[in-house]
């Protein structure tokens, strides 16, 4: 199989030198020419909770050419609509693309592709991009995993081929009930990469600062009343079951949800959420993809999400550069939150 991850920064980088480092030749294409002649010439260096280098093949945007038989899509959802134009050309006859962004990108990735050519996955761990072909992995290496899933009507064998190709990093569940496995990584993403991009910190930042985690809370409580009016089961994150665990409609379940934030989130305590990392390099980010995406489904649903909406414009505001990231953010949630 020819296989490519198109948009390879810090997830992509590190993805791509597990799959090469095992046996699996791929193409890791970005369109930072510093980053992909740093991949040719030194390898894709990971440092983190693991250590490895390991030579890559990688290539610019305009220097792809021919089909594959799987595209893995990285790229942020920004562009979404012309990503998935410009690669149409590279599929093959029988291609997919697999997407591993955040958020909910399938419907519109399928109104181009068609449903039988797309496929989801999440992505449970985290990464930081250091300089051109150095990634560092910050989640714990027994806590990776892949969901893998799809909206549509895909052939069987094609995302077993998909899944076999994923397990040469870590292992992969492939998930029945896909959209309720997009609403636990939205959650997680919406609570910590929200909260990481609001305060500056990271995920372990935002957890174990009191007056944060109530916010992280709030976020959780939001994305799961969203979800439950929607019609969606959330479904459980590497065994965990995070509703059961998270949800309240009680003071003293509110106060257990509260105590086990932090501990749920420690193996990915050190992670830096893409949003942050987005705002510090001056970048827009996809808060509208992740909060918003909330924020839209509880406005279709009649479910208020006021601390969601908080996010959202609180990281616009420090898209536009009138607000920096900080723990001084908190006072603009709803009053009671802190």
């Amino acid at each position: 199989m020819r296989i490519a991850i198109y948009g390879a920064g810090s997830l992509g980088t590190v993805l791509g030198a597990y799959l090469t480092k095992n046996g699996q030749p791929v193409e890791l294409i970005n369109r930072n020419r510093a980053h992909v002649e740093a991949l040719n010439q030194q390898g894709a260096q990971i440092s983190g909770t693991v250590s490895f280098t390991v030579p890559v093949t990688a290539l610019l945007p305009e220097e792809m050419s021919g089909e594959y038989d799987i595209i893995f899509l990285m790229t942020k959802q920004l562009e979404n609509r012309a990503s998935a134009r410009y690669l149409l050309p590279f599929l093959g006859r029988n291609g997919v693309l697999c997407t591993m962004q955040n958020g909910l990108p399938e419907p519109a990735l399928m109104e181009i592709l068609g449903e039988e050519r797309v496929l989801g996955c999440t992505v449970a761990w985290g990464a930081t991009l250091l300089g051109p072909g150095r990634a560092e992995l910050t989640s714990a290496p027994d806590a990776l995993s892949f969901g893998l899933g799809s909206f549509g009507a895909v052939d069987p064998e094609k995302l077993g081929q998909v899944k076999t190709v994923l397990e040469k990093m870590c292992p992969v569940d492939v998930e029945p009930n896909f959209a309720g496995v997009r609403w636990s990584k939205l959650l997680i993403n919406a609570a910590f990469s929200g909260m990481s991009a609001v305060t500056g910190g990271t995920f372990g930042d935002a957890a174990n600062d009191k007056a944060s985690r109530r916010c992280v809370q709030r976020l959780i409580k939001e994305c799961i009343d969203v979800a439950a009016a929607s019609g969606i089961r959330i479904e459980p994150v590497q065994g965990k079951d995070i509703v059961r665990l998270l949800d309240y409609h009680s003071p003293l379940k509110r106060q257990l949800s509260f105590m086990i934030i932090p501990i749920a989130i420690k193996k990915h305590a050190a992670l830096k959420a893409s949003m942050l990392q987005d705002l510090e390099k001056g970048k827009l980010t996809e808060v509208g993809s992740i909060n918003g995406a909330v924020c839209a489904a509880g406005r279709a649903s009649g479910t208020p999400t006021p601390f969601n909406d908080t996010v959202v414009r609180l990281i616009h505001e420090m898209e536009q550069g009138t607000r920096s990231p900080g723990f001084q953010n908190l006072s603009e949630f709803p009053d009671g939150s802190v």
